[in-house]
């Protein structure tokens, strides 16, 4: 397998994005309401993150994407604070460095854009990921910040920039 390479999504990416991000959800039988799995942004995501303070960047190997993650203002929440959004790879990206690589890139980009603190929601036996996101400085947190739609993730985490 090539280098993998973490770039900006384009406009010709969001059936590839779309289609990744719901195959991992399936995989994973997360609820179809309540999570992104629902979300409209799911098949427009290129337009949804060219906005200010927004990014969503892709994994691509060989032409093909194999994950991405995002970050933008928490919605519903007054506060300098962004969410970690839609971060999801498929099997052939998982166990090589890929995602601690992409954490890296949208910490930059928070930080770079202003917000003072990071947060994400996630299902409660996603256990790898949870792994990477307290490896990443993230701390578990008692209720839901903002509204984020989401009400079907159990677990909620937030991290200072």
């Amino acid at each position: 397998m090539n280098t993998p390479i973490i770039r900006l999504i384009k406009k010709s990416d969001n059936l590839q994005i779309a289609k990744v991000i719901r195959a991992i959800l399936e995989d994973f039988n997360v609820p179809k309401v309540g999570t992104a799995y629902a979300d409209t942004a799911l098949d427009c995501m290129y337009e949804t993150y060219n906005k200010p303070k927004t990014a969503y960047f892709v994994v691509e190997v060989n032409n093909k994407v194999i994950g991405g993650a995002g970050i933008a203002k928490l919605d519903n929440f007054d506060g300098s604070v962004c969410e970690l959004q839609k971060m999801y790879f498929l099997p052939e990206a998982r166990g090589r460095g890929i995602g601690k690589q992409m954490m890296e890139v949208c910490l930059l980009k928070a930080r770079d854009f202003g917000y003072e603190k990071i947060y994400l929601e996630t299902m409660e036996y996603m256990t790898q990921a949870q792994k990477l996101y307290k490896q990443s400085g993230f701390e578990y947190i008692e209720a839901r910040m903002g509204d984020t739609g989401h009400y079907s993730c159990q677990v909620h985490m937030l991290k200072s920039l």
